[in-house]
């Protein structure tokens, strides 16, 4: 049974994404950002994810992409959920939910600046917390203080992400209070070639979470 809180991010190879979804993942990412080690295109991205059944999440992870960029990728790689880690406007993010996307937004401070952030958005739209710095977007496979965010669970469910996983889930979930999880690093043996004995210890961990607030990465039904 699939784990709609749970992404795999990152994937870069077809066997991955197949084994990804066999053993519980609720969604995968792949990466439309052009720096990353982990970039696929969008046709690289739609092959990835050809045999993965349909109630998985196919996740695209950008970055301050035009409106217009990111609607043409998600349809040509079949997203279900556009993925935003810049400083993309609420313009932007209207546009892609018009298009008929899920949007996921990246919010990269805590405290209060992490909750007025996220009253700023519709409530439609998912919430990523990911305090990881680094040379590139995302977690950069940072451990950060998860505490920071448990404030955000009072206004609703969110997701966190950076320095996940296996042997600290279950840690950053009681710290956080979050009810998503994005991992990518963290199951991986080289960037964007995932482990199969960490995805399934990542999956086996995140099993025993609770979820009485469940994050979905496509959104509501």
């Amino acid at each position: 049974m699939p784990l709609p809180f749970i992404k795999i991010c990152g994937i870069t190879r077809r066997p991955d994404a197949r084994f990804c979804a066999e053993a519980g993942a609720g969604a995968l990412g792949a990466v439309f950002y052009e720096k990353s080690p982990r970039y696929v295109s969008p046709a690289q991205a739609r092959y990835l994810f050809e045999d993965v059944p349909a109630q998985i999440a196919r996740v695209g992870v950008f970055v301050d992409a035009s409106p217009g960029a990111m609607i043409a990728t998600a349809r040509a790689a079949a997203l279900d959920t556009v993925q935003m880690h810049g400083e993309e406007p609420m313009e932007s993010i209207r546009a892609v939910m018009d298009a008929g996307f899920h949007v996921v937004k990246v919010l990269d401070r805590l405290g209060d600046d992490l909750l007025a952030a996220a009253r700023a958005l519709p409530p439609q739209v998912g919430l990523l917390v990911e305090c990881g710095k680094g040379v590139l977007p995302g977690g950069n496979a940072a451990i950060w203080n998860w505490s920071a965010a448990a404030a955000l669970a009072q206004l609703r469910p969110f997701a966190i992400a950076g320095g996940l996983h296996p042997l600290n889930l279950a840690v950053a979930a009681r710290a956080s209070r979050a009810s998503g999880y994005d991992v990518s690093s963290g199951v991986e043996s080289a960037p964007g070639v995932k482990d199969e004995a960490a995805v399934r210890a990542f999956l086996r961990a995140a099993r025993d979470l609770p979820s009485e607030h469940p994050f979905s990465w496509k959104g509501s039904p």
